[in-house]
This record gives structure tokens, C-alpha cells and sequence, in this order.
């Protein structure tokens, strides 16, 4: 029986060593990049300068070495482990022969390929456009130019030609009217999720941000504060790949006394994100701006982890979040030696997602954090306004309740908000006790 099976593409990765302290490590995630499109590192080429061929980017002889090493090895693509500007990539494949594609049009696959909701899928379309745009190729004849003078019921595609206007022109027109259309579609998707997210605030539910590198575990941590403290039946979808989550998924949990939050887990990052996808993709980030806290996840078992840190913290400035406190969690303690877990030092945890032992002190932590501003209030609510008492008995920690003449006696541990809604019913009001 003929085998079926579709074998990965095999690629040569290169890149442009000009002494920067991150190359290889750069290296290695193109690496596993190229993996989690699906393909394969069949060879790895280097070559030190102190800056870039302005037409190949990589030497004369460098680029003769890839050529005759893909050739050997029947491999069809070269992935650069840097942006190619349209020439470089033009050139290079018309001397190599081969398909070349550059770490930004690699990451645009990925997403493309991982991408599941509207939102998700219209983010990508739109940063691969815009990826495309500046890389319209003229026609092979330099002449290809409509005149004007035809009407508007003259000659199919050409009707729709200004006059003058070459086919690059004109494709360059359509891709920016797509891009146009799309974004259209997405603001009003976008707004949406702006007025939901208001609805929330109103609650005045406190808001908890995973942020961190792609694959570091935080999909993992949702789902192990759900089993905990929310339901099982809405955990996320959990995968061993680079950027297995691009939707923002936000869940409410609810801790043991009572106190109610959200959490969500939002994109994972990776070095030199493409700007496309970093300006696609801040309204998705929304929530981490908008959170009273943010967790970083890092992934504790990667030798690279710090530069994975710098990476996360560089990437959420570039989205504007700023001012928001920060609760760094070095997961995957299990899969280091002589390390002990789960422990907390001030804003800093080391933890596994996978024990349920570090779930309970991330809880704890976050009641911590998160609670600070709660204060244990005395209300004295009307009989004629019970649906406060049944508020108050679903969202928030009731210390004392019994029945008056003129109402319900009631103490519990209110949020500022809370205690501003209901201010006129205060009788008393002391710190919150742990």
C-alpha cells in the first residue's frame, strides 16, 4: 500500500550573528518556530558581520553555501532568523532558487494556523496584509499601465483602474481596502468586548492577567485555578506547542470566603514579535491593561528564562500596560533539581502548575494582593430592599447577619466600590481582618 502520509517540510535555518548577546538563544526559538509551523530543521547556517548585505542580506559566498547545501539535501526553504526587506527576499531566492522566508512571515503562519475565533482570525489576516503590502511585486513588463478614457462599463477588472494607475498600483489599493473592511469589522467585534468588560468592572470584580512567553504554562495555571476554584466543565484548551492560545479567554473564580475575581489568559509572547502582530493584537490585551493585577508566568525550566522575562516585560510596554502590579511565578519548579515548591517571597512565587499544593498558595496569594482595600462594613438594609442582602450573600464575605425592627443587620467585607454603592446603609465600618 502506497504511503499517504505527508512528510514535514525540511528547511535550513539561518542567521546574521552581528554580536548580539541573544543570537543563540534567538537561534534555538527559530529552531523550535520552524517545529511548531509543522516543518523541520534539516540544517543550521551562521555567518558573523557587523551589519547586513543591503541587497542579500547574508555574503555573496554565504548565500552560495545555503544554495549548495539546500541542493544536497533536497531541501525547498530557507527561514532567516530576522526581517528581510521585499529586495533581500527577492534576491536571495532568485540566486538560491528557493523559497526564503524571514522569522515574521514565519510567526504570521503560526498564528494564521492557530488562530480559531473571528477576532482571533481577523487579527492575523490583518497583520499579514500589512506584512504584504510594501511586498507587491510589480508585472515582469514595466509597460503594464492602463490608460484612462474607458467608462465604467468598459473592460472587466480595468474599469475599476484610474487613470494611469499601473497593476501595482491597483493591487496595492485592493490589499489596503481589505485591511480597511477588516479593521471596520473587528472595531465593532472589539466593542463589544469593551462593553462586557465594562459590565464587569460594574460588578466590581477584581481582574487577574496571565501574561508571559508562549508555552510557559499559563493555560495550565488557568485550568488548575479552576479545578480549585471554579468549575472544571470551562477550562481552556491546553497544548505542548508555541502559541497554542490567541484568544483571551476570561473565567470567574470564586475562593473559599466568598470573594469573587476574574482571570484570564491571553496571548503568549515570543522574542522580536513581529510590530504587525503586537499592534493587531493590543485590543486583545486589553484585559492586562485593564487588570488590577498581572501574573507573569515564566517558564522556571528553561535555561533561557530571563531572556524570556525581558522579552514579556518589553512586549507588554509596547501595549501600553504600565502601572499595573506584578506577581512573577516561576512555573515549572518540578522539572528543576534541588529546587523547593511551592514557596512565596514578597511578589515572587515558585511554583508548579501541575500541584495542586502551589494552586492553594497562588489562592491564598491572590486573596492577599487582590483584597487589601476590603473593609469589614455594618449595613442596616431595609426589608423593602433584600435583593442587597442576596448581593451581599453571593458576593461577598459575610461575617454576621440577623434581623432588626427596622431591617437587616448585616456585616460583611466590602470592596471600595461596594462600599460607595452602598454607603447610605452604613452603620460602622473597621479594617478587614485575614
Amino acid at each position: 500500500m502506497q504511503d499517504t502520509t505527508i512528510q514535514p517540510i525540511p528547511t535550513i535555518i539561518a542567521g546574521l550573528d552581528r554580536n548580539q548577546d541573544d543570537f543563540d538563544y534567538t537561534m534555538t526559538e527559530l529552531g523550535e518556530l520552524v517545529q511548531a509551523a509543522g516543518m523541520t530543521v534539516a540544517a543550521s547556517v551562521t555567518q558573523r558581520a557587523d551589519h547586513a548585505d543591503p541587497a542579500t542580506y547574508f555574503g555573496k559566498g554565504k548565500v552560495e553555501e545555503m544554495a549548495a547545501q539546500a541542493r544536497a539535501a533536497d531541501v525547498p526553504l530557507i527561514v532567516v532568523n530576522s526581517d528581510l526587506t521585499p529586495s533581500q527576499t527577492r534576491n536571495l531566492e532568485k540566486i538560491t532558487k528557493l523559497s526564503v522566508m524571514d522569522r515574521t512571515e514565519l510567526i504570521l503562519r503560526i498564528f494564521s494556523s492557530r488562530a480559531r475565533t473571528r477576532e482571533a482570525k481577523l487579527q492575523v489576516a490583518i497583520a499579514q496584509e500589512e506584512y504584504a503590502l510594501p511586498r507587491v511585486h510589480p508585472s515582469a513588463n514595466p509597460l503594464d499601465q492602463q490608460g484612462g478614457g474607458r467608462g465604467a462599463s468598459g473592460g472587466g477588472a480595468t474599469a475599476n483602474r484610474g487613470a494611469g494607475e499601473t497593476q501595482l498600483e491597483l493591487d496595492k489599493r485592493v490589499i489596503r481596502k481589505r485591511i480597511t473592511h477588516m479593521r471596520a469589522e473587528l472595531k465593532e467585534i472589539m466593542r463589544a468586548q469593551a462593553t462586557r468588560r465594562d459590565r464587569r468592572i460594574h460588578q466590581a470584580l477584581p481582574s487577574v492577567a496571565l501574561v508571559g512567553y508562549t508555552n510557559a504554562g499559563k493555560s495550565t495555571m488557568m485550568n488548575g485555578m479552576l479545578a480549585q476554584y471554579g468549575v472544571t466543565d470551562k477550562q481552556v484548551e491546553v497544548k505542548n506547542q508555541l502559541f497554542a492560545t490567541l484568544d483571551t479567554s476570561v473565567r470567574q473564580l470564586q475562593l473559599p470566603n466568598h470573594r469573587h475575581f476574574l482571570l484570564s489568559d491571553t496571548v503568549g509572547f515570543v522574542s522580536h514579535l513581529p510590530h504587525h502582530l503586537v499592534e493587531s493584537f493590543k485590543a486583545t490585551l486589553a484585559e492586562a491593561r485593564d487588570a488590577d493585577l498581572l501574573i507573569q508566568v515564566v517558564d522556571f525550566a528553561d535555561p533561557h528564562y530571563r531572556q524570556m522575562m525581558a522579552t514579556t516585560e518589553e512586549t507588554l510596554a509596547a501595549i501600553g500596560v504600565k502601572d499595573v502590579p506584578m506577581l512573577t511565578v516561576y512555573n515549572k519548579a518540578d522539572l528543576r533539581a534541588g529546587v523547593n515548591f511551592p514557596e512565596r517571597e514578597g511578589m515572587t512565587m515558585t511554583l508548579s502548575a501541575q500541584d495542586p499544593a502551589s494552586i492553594t498558595l497562588l489562592g491564598q496569594t491572590l486573596d492577599e494582593l487582590l483584597y487589601k482595600d476590603y473593609v469589614r462594613t455594618s449595613l442596616l438594609v431595609p426589608f423593602t430592599q433584600g435583593e442587597i442582602v442576596n448581593y451581599l450573600r453571593d458576593n461577598a464575605e459575610v461575617v454576621s447577619e440577623h434581623y432588626t425592627d427596622d431591617g437587616t443587620a448585616i456585616t460583611a467585607v466590602l470592596s471600595p466600590i461596594d462600599r460607595g454603592r452602598f454607603a447610605r446603609f452604613q452603620q460602622a465600618q473597621v479594617p478587614s481582618t485575614k
